[in-house]
């Protein structure tokens, strides 16, 4: 139902009931008052017959009083002290004397007291509502004027029409009103109406401002919630933009899922860890993980609890999976790769074991020939060849805690080259006169073609010098002796590609992806057997890759290796 219609049934009914209220009073009060009148005359006619009675009897009585009875329209009735009606205007004498005595009645009792007795009553002998009035007019008779109230019911019924006719004019009036009034209310409740249910639907209302009333009032309060509430959401949906942005960005997976579970956020990080695609969105977050105890995790989570640090294996990776449960159901869930944490750890592991190893054999010589001088006075011929393995020991252990310094200090960023412009023959040519007074170097033929495109490198010279010792030192000691050695260099591009090859015993095909891992030997106990420290190709590659140049070897067993550079040529 509309405001309008019940504002107007509202004043309808108001209407009505003040009609009726009138009705009912004009009732009771004209009737009281219009009775109280009657019972005036009535008493004055008690009183007159009382006076015309007085002296009378027998038929001279009953004459006179029926007389006066049709004159006035009235019923006069005479009563004995004793109650017994003596003449009735109404009745015959014949048929007085079957009347009731009227000693009881609250009329006539009264009289019998010296008083005005009135009573109003149905009549038990005409049956007519009868106003009774009687008079004592002495020796203890009472006269009794009975009249029935037509007039009183005429002028009540009257004024009860008048009243009716009133209201039903009034209700009329009232309806044109209260339909005008009721419009005057509704109309801008309608309008605040409206406009509330379009901030509701993110819509800009449509508020009249101008009001100075409870409505004006109301809109106005209405337009400062829309503002606030614009402003607020605009807030919320930068949060949200800013949040969304976040976790886009993230390395580490994120999931969020509701309170069955239902996937509802999976960010580019998770996606990528899980092996799904852009377009695919898992049902539930328990299909994401195959291992038991992941799932038996995310549905603890699930259930208000909480999960941290769970390695789960996926795909051969290594995540670490925790998860919160959300306060209105729900839980996210991070994922974070540590596959490469994993792998570092174990490279170091490698790496302390390694170099433990490393300088545990010629520690353990130095100390044991040490020992021994110290104990025994061994002759000078073999006192001078512990001196001497002694040396070449310490020698091994100075290269090798050289390069892990040098692999160290390349590795962790704080050197960087300064590249300039090197002639490469000579480069190539400083380098193999350090180290053909290696042993054996003097039986291998070295050979260098250099095209003359590529005859300088834009590299440091310390890092290409390092470069060529290590790769050829690698040569030198892996060259049985009457073998070749050989440099070669062309442009290629913007690049020089720099092939150093040998005829040695060549690497078997297994080993050749890891010969650039630090402390690699395809054959630990000949290269520690001359002198190798595991590190020179690993310095190798970093070098060459912090010029922005790529290295690779190729080798066949029992021919030889090649290891193949790119540099920025000059």
């Amino acid at each position: 139902m509309t405001l309008t219609r019940k504002l107007l049934l509202s004043y309808l009914a108001l209407v009505g009931v003040t009609a009726l209220t009138l009705v009912v009073a004009a009732d009771r009060l004209l009737r009281a008052r219009l009775s109280s009148e009657a019972a005036v005359e009535l008493e004055r006619e008690a009183r007159f017959l009382g006076a015309a009675a007085r002296g009378r009897s027998g038929a001279e009585l009953d004459s006179t009083v029926r007389s006066l009875g049709r004159a006035t329209d009235r019923r006069l009735t005479i009563v004995d002290a004793n109650g017994v009606v003596i003449v009735d205007s109404d009745f015959r004498r014949d048929e007085v004397a079957s009347l009731e005595n009227h000693a009881d009645r609250p009329e006539v009792r009264a009289a019998h007291a010296g008083r005005t007795g009135m009573d109003l009553r149905r009549s038990a002998s005409t049956g007519r509502w009868e106003l009774k009035v009687a008079v004592p007019i002495g020796n203890g008779a009472v006269v009794r004027v009975s009249s029935p109230l037509p007039q009183v019911d005429a002028l009540v019924a009257d004024a009860q029409g008048a009243v009716l006719l009133g209201a039903v004019i009034a209700a009329g009036v009232a309806a044109l009103l209260a339909l005008g009034f009721a419009g005057d209310v509704a109309r801008p409740l309608v309008r605040l109406r409206d406009a509330a249910q379009a901030i509701a639907g993110g819509e800009s209302p449509a508020l009249d401002l101008r009001g100075r009333d409870e409505v004006g009032d109301l809109a106005r309060a209405l337009r400062t919630v829309d503002e606030r509430l614009s402003a607020r959401l605009r807030e919320l949906e930068h949060e949200r933009s800013e949040m969304a942005a976040l976790i886009a960005s993230m390395v580490e997976g994120v999931v969020a899922c509701d309170a069955l579970g239902a996937v509802t956020t999976l960010n580019p990080a998770a996606r990528l860890l899980l092996g799904l695609g852009s377009d695919d969105r898992p049902a539930s977050v328990r299909e994401l993980f195959r291992q038991r105890a992941a799932r038996e995790a995310v549905d603890a989570t699930l259930a208000g609890g909480a999960t941290a640090g769970l390695e789960v294996e996926h795909e051969n990776r290594t995540i670490l999976l925790s998860g919160q449960a959300l306060p209105g159901g729900g839980a996210v869930f991070a994922l974070h790769d540590v596959s490469d944490l994993k792998r570092l750890e174990t490279v170091r592991r490698d790496f302390v074991a390694n170099v433990s190893h490393e300088l545990k054999t010629p520690l353990t010589v130095v100390r044991g020939y040490a020992e021994t001088l110290l104990k025994d006075d061994p002759p000078s011929d073999i006192r001078r060849g512990f001196l001497d393995t002694m040396l070449t020991h310490s020698r091994r252990m100075q290269r090798l805690i050289d390069d892990l310094l040098d692999l160290s200090r390349i590795e962790s960023g704080a050197w960087r080259p300064e590249p300039a412009a090197i002639p490469l023959s000579a480069a190539v040519a400083d380098a193999w006169r350090s180290l053909r007074d290696r042993p054996g170097a003097g039986t291998l033929a070295f050979t260098t073609q250099v095209d003359p495109n590529s005859a300088a490198l834009q590299v440091d010279p310390g890092a290409l010098q390092q470069i060529l010792l290590n790769v050829l030192d690698n040569a030198v000691r892996h060259t049985p002796a009457g073998g070749r050695i050989a440099v070669r260099a062309r442009r290629d591009g913007p690049d020089v590609r720099l092939d150093i090859s040998d005829t040695g015993a060549g690497i078997p095909a297994e080993h050749l992806p890891r010969i650039f891992e630090r402390f690699y030997r395809a054959d630990p106990a000949r290269d520690r057997e001359r002198g190798g420290t595991g590190l020179g190709l690993a310095i190798v590659k970093h070098l060459v890759e912090a010029h922005g140049g790529h290295v690779e070897a190729e080798s066949t067993v029992g021919t030889g290796t090649t290891i193949r550079m790119r540099l920025p040529a000059a």
